[in-house]
């Protein structure tokens, strides 16, 4: 077994490739008096692979947040495959389960196992059986190349380990889309490539993702799209080979500057 699509199916993933899954719409955000998202237009398409980058402060982290009401917005609308994201109740529930997110911090539950980690989604909220979430919690186990700590407790794996358990987490509830709030920052540098793999392999299987990160050889590597965000708002878009050889904006061309040379 190949385990290649026939030439139907990759019709398919190429039809629905094209397809807005996440759109925004004049999006604003404010905490107290300072504007962190200023009239935020953006989509993202099926299957596409989107980085954001941009210093600190520029609302990056703040953007990926409200993509499944981590943060609340105070006008403007998001939606997810055509269905606009309520502000609260049973609806954002079954929304927000449509949408994966991997954090800085892993958030795993310290008192449980990997396994039971990675099924409790699946099993309270998709209310799938023990035996199945447990089959397929084990097989994205494998797939994050942890399949082997299952049995063990958060504590007891390195932070890299930690993280692609995260992943795993994450899929197992079946997102559309997966957002990533800067996976590898709380990572030694010799865990972060670890976690990337991971990624840059979830971006070539079609997931659609969003990926908030200072990796910039991620960014090259997996992006279709890099998103150049500052004060708030999106100064640039563009293929990333475009982006980091020929940025427009001139607090782009100050960024890449200070990133690229040290």
């Amino acid at each position: 077994m190949t385990g290649a699509t026939t030439a139907t199916e990759q019709s398919d993933i190429r039809a629905k490739r094209g397809e807005p899954l996440v759109v925004l719409e004049g999006v604003n955000k404010h905490y107290g008096d300072l504007h962190v998202l200023k009239d935020i237009n953006l989509t993202i398409n099926r299957g596409e692979v989107v980085v954001i980058l941009g210093p600190s402060g520029s609302g990056k982290s703040t953007l990926c947040r409200t993509i499944n009401r981590l943060e609340t917005i105070e006008n403007g609308t998001i939606q997810i495959d055509g269905k606009e994201l309520p502000a609260e109740g049973a609806g954002l529930a079954k929304l927000r389960a449509d949408v994966g997110m991997v954090f800085q911090s892993f958030n795993l539950f310290a008192h449980k196992t990997i396994l039971d980690n990675v099924t409790l989604g699946p099993i309270k909220v998709r209310k799938k059986s023990k035996g199945d979430a447990e089959s397929r919690a084990m097989e994205l186990l494998k797939r994050v190349g942890v399949d082997h700590q299952a049995k063990k407790f958060p504590a007891q794996l390195s932070g890299g380990q930690q993280q692609r358990v995260a992943i795993a987490r994450s899929l197992a509830m079946e997102p559309k889309v997966m957002l990533f709030d800067e996976p590898t920052s709380a990572l030694d540098p010799e865990m972060i490539n670890e976690v990337l793999d991971v990624m840059a392999q979830l971006a070539k299987e079609g997931m659609t993702m969003i990926v908030v990160t200072h990796e910039m050889g991620f960014a090259r590597r997996a992006a279709d799209r890099v998103i150049f965000m500052a004060d708030g708002e999106i100064l640039e878009q563009a293929a990333p080979e475009e982006f980091f050889t020929n940025p427009k904006s001139d607090r782009a061309k100050d960024f890449l500057g200070k990133i690229l040379t040290h």
